[in-house]
């Protein structure tokens, strides 16, 4: 069996849905058997690598560039004509695999997904993914415009971040609002946006038979392993194991700096030192820094991101009209990952780069899985990987990376423990107001959504003083772009820390050993079901409170001991 395929991505660039359909015919007729599985499977693969890849860089190119129209036309083209049509014909496919009876060792995974996949797929639901590609593009359009006016300069939101940091207590309360103040002004644009995106991804659960779309995006995101008994068991383990915690750092944070009530513009000033100079200045040099902390880790893992500086596959600096946040996407056919950042030279950089790393070195790994679909496991594992490296690469972020002193690094660590206990409280939260969106009666309701906020976030959130920022807080659920553009996709947020925690502790007793595990874990891609995949890492999926307690109990015995590093409180 021959089918001709394109060399390089680079021929989809342009193309429309009518210039690939043909592929997907030609894989439709041609001959499958035994004798013919193992090219019609390459072929199929190929495709769907080259075209992935053309889509991922049309989305890197907007997200790049928010204003310019011509990427926003090439992003929603594939992302509303092209990308639809294709999972389409990709449903029919798989479901020849299956009623063909074919399968191979390691793809037992795929063939599961395929399944699910073929069951909940409706033809009715393609033009509404289509039009929810086109919202989140507005979205991004609406967040990536966001500036502000900053003694005399225009800047855009994430170059205020340094500003949080400051020691001066009213600079940090005036960038703490400022970087509100966008979203609170176009919250009405984003609740009836959002009012769109719910009405179509609750018709989307209707057409394929389930009673809202929580319940539709659990076999969606083929969450085989885990059940939305299991989130809640996790929201409730969090609240009786970390909120606590989080209470206990939080005081430590409020007395470190000598205040009665701690206000959210007081969380990331670092309490442990005085005023501290920048990591690092340019994305250049953040990159640079962080290589020779990857090369400690492991030099296979510093020479992969050394491929990345020397193949320009990172854009980390901020700037106007930027898309918000930070990713990292995977060039399939390339073999090569690409991050994305908005880095303004604070602490909380640095760690996003360890973290969206983890994601790069994952796709490097699993690449040698000889098919696409082998080679991208759910988001849990993912995001093990990457919080993961987050601690994993921690302990070298002062010598040789150079992005501190010993006594800087040593309070980053603290700050970074401590965010991991925040992390999972806010993880809890979201999740819990995504499940209350899409399972409640008043879902479709701006001011009850808003309203709801409120309350989950102050189950979740009590050690700081909101008093008379009722505004503020609301804004934060449409900063968090996932709700909008990714929905649900959190609570893996919170799976993956434990296991990173997990992942972390063993690498106390046995680095070598730990990193190692690790690797082998992040070599498996998609061909293992997800606890395998943890246990492979040395860590066990778990929403047990007392394995989370456990856990928590190590991150404020190494806070402590930090701790002691550092002249007390006056």
């Amino acid at each position: 069996m021959s089918i001709t395929l394109p060399t390089t991505p680079g021929a989809f660039a342009g193309a429309g849905w009518n210039d690939i359909a043909p592929y997907y015919d030609r894989l439709a007729a041609a001959p499958l058997s035994e004798a013919t599985l193992e090219d019609w499977l390459t072929a199929w693969s190929t495709l769907e690598e080259m075209l992935t890849e053309a889509a991922s860089r049309a989305m890197i190119d907007y997200t790049l560039d928010t204003a310019d129209k011509r990427r926003e036309a090439d992003h929603l083209r594939f992302s509303t004509e092209v990308m639809p049509k294709a999972e389409e014909q990709s449903v029919a496919l798989a479901r020849r695999l299956l009623e063909a009876g074919l399968t191979r060792p390691g793809l037992e995974t795929t063939l599961r997904r395929f399944r699910t996949s073929s069951d909940i797929f409706r033809e009715q639901n393609v033009p509404i993914f289509s039009e929810l590609e086109e919202l989140g593009a507005r979205y991004q359009r609406i967040t990536g415009a966001m500036t502000v006016e900053w003694d005399g300069e225009t800047l855009p939101l994430p170059r205020l971040q340094p500003f949080l940091k400051s020691h001066d207590r009213t600079v940090r309360e005036r960038a703490f609002r400022a970087l509100s103040e966008p979203y609170i002004r176009e919250r009405d644009e984003m609740a009836g946006l959002f009012d769109t995106m719910y009405e179509r991804r609750q018709r989307v659960a209707a057409n394929a038979g389930f009673a809202n779309f929580r319940d539709y995006v659990f076999p969606a995101k083929y969450r085989f392993d885990y059940t939305p008994a299991d989130c809640q068991r996790l929201h409730e383990a969090i609240e009786e194991a970390v909120v606590p915690a989080v209470g206990r750092a939080l005081e430590h944070r409020r007395q470190r700096l000598g205040l009665d009530r701690l206000r959210p513009w007081d969380l990331q000033v670092d309490p442990y030192g005085a005023e501290t100079g920048k990591p690092f200045d340019t994305g250049e040099e953040l990159a640079a820094r962080a290589l020779l902390a990857f090369e400690r880790v492991d030099p296979a893992l510093g020479e992969r991101f050394r491929t990345m500086i020397d193949e320009h596959l990172l854009d980390l600096d901020s700037r106007r009209n930027k898309a918000p946040g930070g990713y990292c996407d995977t060039l399939h056919f390339s073999g090569r990952p690409f991050i994305f950042m908005n880095a303004a030279g604070v602490p909380e950089d640095v760690m996003t780069l360890l973290h969206e790393a983890g994601h790069a070195f994952h796709a490097f790994e699993a690449d040698r899985q000889p098919y696409v679909w082998q080679r991208h496991p759910g988001s849990e594992a993912a995001e093990l990987a990457s919080m993961s490296m987050e601690l994993l690469a921690a302990p070298f972020l002062a010598e040789p990376a150079g992005f501190y002193d010993e006594a800087a690094a040593e309070s980053a660590e603290l700050e970074h423990l401590e965010d991991v206990l925040v992390t999972l409280a806010h993880v809890a939260s979201v999740d819990a107001f995504q499940t209350w969106i899409y399972t409640s009666d008043e879902g479709a309701s701006a001011a009850a959504r808003d309203a709801a906020w409120l309350r989950i976030r102050s189950r979740f959130d009590r050690a700081v003083d909101w008093t008379g920022l009722e505004r503020e807080r609301v804004a934060r659920w449409y900063r968090q772009l996932h709700i909008f553009l990714y929905p649900f996709y959190y609570i893996e947020y919170g799976i993956a820390q434990i296991g990173a925690l997990q992942v972390w502790r063993n690498s106390l007793d046995d680095p070598a050993r730990a990193v190692r595990r690790y690797r082998e874990a992040l070599a498996l891609g998609a061909t293992r079901p997800l606890p395998e995949i943890f246990a492979a890492a040395g860590a066990r999926l778990t929403f047990d409170g007392a394995d989370l307690a456990a856990l928590v109990g190590s991150v404020e015995e190494r806070m402590e001991e930090l701790r002691q590093h550092f002249p007390a409180a006056v």
